[in-house]
C-alpha cells in the first residue's frame, strides 16, 4: 500500500508483524512501576480495546512486557513503516484541507528530526506526548482523512473518542490532554493513569501538534538572554565576551546555545547525557563540545580574554561547572537553568557524582535513593549560585520549576518573607513587564505548502508589515518591534528550520492579525500556498501558570486558571481550526493550565473574517486579565487598545493608595 492508502486503513485489517525497537533511538526515560496487579491487567485490558479479540491473546503478552520495560504501553508493532515528517498540504489523503493541515502538524511533531522520543509519541520535555501509543495515532489519522467540514474530531488526551456533526464554523478537532479532577493531579497520578492509559502529559505545544522544534524556543530565549543583558550592561557595553551559563540541551532546552549566539555572548551549556550534546554539536546548534572541566576553564577564559561570541557544551553536570568557576573566580554575568524539572524524578534532572548511565540504573532500581541525591545535588547547585550572586550574577528561574523543585529539597532560594524566592522567574522580571504585558508573544506560522521559497516570502511579508505598524508604534513598544524586526530579518540566516516550514516572532494582536491578513492576501493572489498559523501556548493569554507564564500577577489570582479556559472557549467560536486544553506543561503536572490554537489560511474571505475576531480575542483576552491585576504596561496596552477598537469594553481596575491601607488591621 501507499502512503495514503495506509493513512486511510487506520488499524490494519491484518496483524502487522512485530518490529523490536531501534538501537539508535534515543529512549524515553522508564516510567514508575506504580501499579497494582489489578490495575497493570486493567492497563492491559483498556489497551486491548483497540483490537479485534482474535488478536487479543498474541497482544496481552506483548502489552505487558512493553509495561514491564518501559512503564508504558506504547503499542510498537503498529508503529506505520513509512517515514513521518511534515509533507506538503496537497499529500495527504482529505476531504477537507483543514483536516489535511492537522495531519501535516501531527506528522512533524513526530519527525525524528524533530521529536526528543519520537518511538513513544514524545516530542519534547520527556513527557510531551502528542498520543499515548500508536493505536490512537492510526485512528485519528484515518478520521481526519475521511471527516468532512462539518464534523469535530474530539480527542481526551490522545484518545479519538470519535467525529461527531458540527458545522463549518466549528473547531475541526477539539484536544484536551491530562483534565484531570484536582485531587488527583498530582505527580505520581499522572504515572498512574498514563500507564492505564487513560490520560496523557501533552506538554505545552507538543500534544496540540503546534511544535516546530526548537525554533520557537531560540526565539524566546534570544529575548530573554538580550534584555537580561540590557538589564545588567550599560547602554555602551555589549554581551560579547560575557559568560551565560545554563544547563540541558535535549528538546526544547538545547536551543539555548543557538539563542545565546544571536544574543551575542559566551554560552556555556552543561549536559549528562552525551548523546543529546553530540547531537546539538552535529546540528550545529553549539559550537565547541568539551568534556573535560579543566579544559572548559581554559577555553571559556580564551573566549572572555578575545570577547567572542561562542557557545560551549560541557559533557557533564552543571553543578560541577558553577562550583569550578566560583573556585576559579570565573565570573558569570547572567545564569540560569532548563533541566527538566517538572519531572525531576524520571530523568529530568541527574544528580552531581553519578554518571549519567549510574543514574538511570538507580532511577530503576532504588528510586527512592535517587530522590535523595536529586535533592542533595539541588541544595548544592543553589548554594553555589549563591555564591556567585554574591560576586553580581544575575540569576532568574526560566520556567522549568528549578526554583519550586530546589526550595522543595530545602535548598536557600526562599526570600525573607519565607514565602517568596529569591530570585525572580524570568517572566517577572523580563518577558512579563516587556512582552506579555504590552500584549506581544510567540506567533507563529508554519509554511502548509513544504516549500522553502514559501517561507522566505512569508518572511519578507512579516517583516514588511512589522516596519510599517514600527513606523506609528508609541515608544512604550518600538523596542520590541525592533527586536522581532532584526529576528526577522537574520532568521533565514540562522538556519532556524527544523521539520516544517516554519517561522516564530514576537508580535501583539495588532501585528497578528496585520501579518495574518497580509499571507491570506498573497495566497489569494497565488503567491505563497496554504499557511497554518499557530502560537506557543507560553504567550499572554493561553496560559495560567503562577510559576511562569502568569508569575508577574500580583493580585492573588495567579494560582486561578479563568484565562486559560476561557482562552479555549473563545478561541473555539471565533474561528479556530483547532484548539487544546492541558494540565501541566514547562513547569508540572498539576502546576499550570495551558491552551493553544491552529488556523488555516487558504485565502479565502472566511479565512480574513477569523483570524480578524480569533486573533483579536486571543491576546486580547490576556490584556484584560493583566490590567485587572493592575500591570502598569497592560493598563497601557489595553487602553490602546479600546482606543483603536470601539467594540472593546475592558473592565479597568480603579488603583488604591497604599497608605490607606496600612493601619487598617
Amino acid at each position: 500500500m501507499n502512503f495514503k492508502e495506509q493513512i486511510l486503513q487506520g488499524i490494519p485489517s491484518t496483524l502487522p508483524a512485530g518490529k523490536s525497537y531501534p538501537e539508535d533511538a534515543n529512549r524515553a526515560p522508564k516510567r514508575k512501576d506504580i501499579l497494582s496487579l489489578e490495575e497493570k491487567q486493567l492497563a492491559i485490558r483498556n489497551a486491548l480495546r483497540y483490537f479485534p479479540k482474535e488478536w487479543h491473546p498474541k497482544l496481552a503478552t506483548e502489552f505487558a512486557n512493553e509495561l514491564k520495560e518501559f512503564g508504558r504501553i506504547y503499542m510498537y508493532r503498529f508503529k506505520p513503516d513509512y517515514d513521518i515528517y511534515a509533507r506538503g498540504i496537497a499529500e495527504y489523503p482529505a476531504i477537507t484541507q483543514q483536516a489535511a493541515a492537522l495531519m501535516l502538524m501531527i506528522q512533524n511533531n513526530l519527525n525524528p528530526a524533530v521529536a526528543q522520543h519520537p518511538e513513544e509519541l514524545i516530542t519534547y520535555g520527556g513527557n510531551g506526548a502528542v498520543f499515548q501509543n500508536w493505536a490512537q495515532y492510526l485512528i485519528v489519522m484515518q478520521y481526519l482523512a475521511i471527516m468532512t467540514e462539518e464534523q469535530t474530531l474530539h480527542l481526551y488526551s490522545g484518545h479519538p473518542m470519535g467525529l461527531f456533526p458540527s458545522s463549518k464554523n466549528a473547531p475541526r478537532v477539539v484536544v484536551t490532554n491530562g483534565m484531570m479532577i484536582p485531587n488527583y493531579s498530582k505527580p505520581n497520578d499522572w504515572e498512574k493513569y498514563n500507564a492505564l492509559g487513560v490520560t496523557q502529559y501533552g506538554q505545552m505545544t507538543a500534544g496540540s501538534f503546534m511544535y516546530i522544534g526548537p525554533q520557537g524556543i531560540v526565539h524566546g530565549t534570544t529575548i530573554t538572554v538580550m534584555n537580561a543583558f540590557r538589564k545588567i550592561l550599560k547602554k555602551s557595553e555589549n554581551p560579547n565576551g560575557k559568560i551565560f551559563l545554563t544547563a540541558g540541551l535535549g528538546g526544547m532546552s538545547g536551543a539555548q546555545p543557538k539563542a545565546g549566539t544571536i544574543a551575542g555572548c559566551i554560552t556555556i551549556c552543561a549536559e549528562v547525557n552525551a548523546k543529546a550534546a553530540t547531537k546539538r554539536h552535529e546540528q550545529g546548534w553549539v559550537d565547541v563540545l568539551i568534556d573535560d572541566i579543566d579544559e572548559l576553564v581554559k577555553r571559556t577564559l580564551k573566549a572572555k580574554k578575545n570577547n567572542e561570541v561562542v557557545s560551549i557544551a560541557f559533557i557533564g553536570n552543571v553543578i560541577d561547572v558553577w562550583e569550578k568557576f566560583d573556585q576559579e573566580n570565573i565570573f558569570i554575568h547572567i545564569g540560569s537553568d532548563q533541566t527538566s524539572l517538572h519531572i525531576p524524578w524520571t530523568g529530568g534532572y541527574y544528580p552531581a557524582g553519578l554518571s549519567y548511565e549510574e543514574s538511570n540504573v538507580l532511577i530503576k532500581e532504588n528510586p527512592e535513593l535517587f530522590k535523595e541525591k536529586v535533592q542533595e545535588s539541588l541544595r548544592r547547585h543553589a548554594n553555589s549560585i549563591n555564591n556567585h550572586t554574591k560576586k553580581g550574577t544575575y540569576f532568574f528561574d526560566y520556567g522549568n520549576a528549578f526554583l519550586l523543585e530546589a526550595s522543595r529539597a530545602g535548598a536557600a532560594v526562599m526570600a525573607e518573607n519565607g514565602i517568596d524566592f529569591k530570585y525572580p522567574s524570568y517572566v517577572q522580571d523580563i518577558l512579563g513587564p516587556m512582552c506579555f504585558d504590552y500584549g506581544f508573544g510567540p506567533f507563529r506560522w508554519v509554511c502548509a505548502s513544504g516549500l522553502s521559497e514559501d517561507l522566505d516570502k512569508t518572511d519578507a511579508i512579516a517583516a514588511t508589515v512589522l516596519k510599517e505598524l514600527m513606523q506609528k508604534s508609541p515608544d512604550e513598544i518600538k523596542l520590541q518591534m525592533q527586536d522581532n524586526i532584526t529576528w526577522i530579518q537574520d532568521a533565514k540566516a540562522n538556519k532556524m528550520v527544523v521539520g516544517s516550514q516554519a517561522r516564530i516572532l514576537y508580535a501583539d494582536a495588532e501585528g497578528r492579525i496585520a501579518i495574518a491578513k497580509a499571507f491570506n492576501d498573497a495566497i489569494t493572489k497565488g503567491e505563497i500556498g496554504p499557511v497554518i498559523l499557530g502560537r506557543d501556548h507560553h504567550d499572554v493569554s493561553g496560559t495560567d501558570s503562577p510559576f511562569r507564564e502568569t508569575s508577574n500577577i500580583y493580585d492573588g489570582s495567579k494560582f486561578t486558571a479563568d484565562m486559560a479556559i476561557h482562552n479555549v472557549i473563545g478561541d473555539s467560536f471565533r474561528g479556530a481550526t483547532w484548539v487544546s486544553i492541558h494540565n501541566g506543561g514547562g513547569v508540572g503536572w498539576g502546576e499550570v493550565i495551558n491552551g493553544g490554537f491552529g488556523m488555516l489560511l487558504d485565502g479565502t474571505t472566511k479565512a480574513e473574517e477569523k483570524l480578524k475576531n480569533m486573533l483579536f480575542y486571543d491576546v486580547n483576552n490576556g490584556l484584560a486579565r493583566r490590567s485587572w491585576a493592575r500591570n502598569d504596561e497592560a493598563i497601557f496596552a489595553i487602553k490602546r487598545e479600546m482606543a483603536r477598537t470601539p467594540n472593546l469594553k475592558v473592565t479597568l481596575p480603579n488603583l488604591v493608595e497604599d497608605n490607606l491601607l496600612k493601619d487598617l488591621f
